[in-house]
C-alpha cells in the first residue's frame, strides 16, 4: 500500500475515533438515560424512547433548523427546547442538564417556581405521567448554533397538579 493510502486510512480512523463520542452523546439512550438519572433522583420511574414522538421532535426541529427560535410547536406532545450557540458541540447532556439545573429553583411542597425563575423545563422531565420521550438535534443553518428538543407523550405541566 502507498504511503499515502495508508495515510488517508489512518486519516479516516482517527476521524471515525473522533467523531464517535459526538454521535454517541446524542443517542436516543443518552437522552432516556439522562431523562431517567433525574426522575430516579426524585422517585419517578423511567421513561422509554417512543420512535413516533421522536419522529414529530425531528420533524420539528426540521423546520426550525433556519432560524433556531425558541419557539413551541403547539403540537399534542409536552415539550423542552434548548438553543445553544455556534461554535460548541451542544449534546444531549448539555440540553438536559440545563433543564434538569432548573430543580433548584422548584419547591415541591408548594408545587411553584422560586419568584422571577422558571422550572417549567425540569417539571415537565419528571412528570410522573410522562412516559415516553422522543428527541432531535439540529446544527441551524448560518452558523446559528444547535437546537435541540424533548418531546413528552403524555404531556406534563398540567395546571395544579405536581409533577410527582
Amino acid at each position: 500500500m502507498a504511503y499515502s493510502s495508508k495515510l488517508a486510512c489512518l486519516a479516516l480512523a482517527f476521524a471515525a475515533i473522533v467523531a464517535a463520542p459526538c454521535a454517541a452523546q446524542n443517542s436516543p439512550q443518552d437522552y432516556v438515560n439522562l431523562h431517567n438519572a433525574a426522575r430516579a433522583d426524585v422517585g419517578v420511574g423511567p421513561v422509554s424512547w417512543d420512535n413516533n414522538v421522536a419522529a414529530y421532535a425531528q420533524n420539528y426541529a426540521a423546520q426550525r433548523q433556519g432560524d433556531c427560535k425558541l419557539v413551541h410547536s403547539g403540537g399534542p406532545y409536552g415539550e423542552n427546547l434548548f438553543w445553544g450557540s455556534a461554535g460548541a458541540d451542544w449534546s444531549a447532556s448539555d440540553a438536559v442538564g440545563a433543564w434538569v439545573a432548573e430543580k433548584q429553583y422548584y419547591d415541591h411542597a408548594t408545587n411553584t417556581c422560586a419568584a422571577g425563575k422558571v422550572c417549567g423545563h425540569y417539571t415537565q422531565v419528571v412528570w410522573r405521567n410522562s412516559i415516553n420521550i422522543g428527541c432531535a438535534r439540529v446544527v441551524c443553518d448560518n452558523n446559528g448554533g444547535v437546537f435541540i428538543i424533548c418531546s413528552y407523550n403524555p404531556p406534563g405541566n398540567v395546571v395544579g397538579q405536581s409533577p410527582y
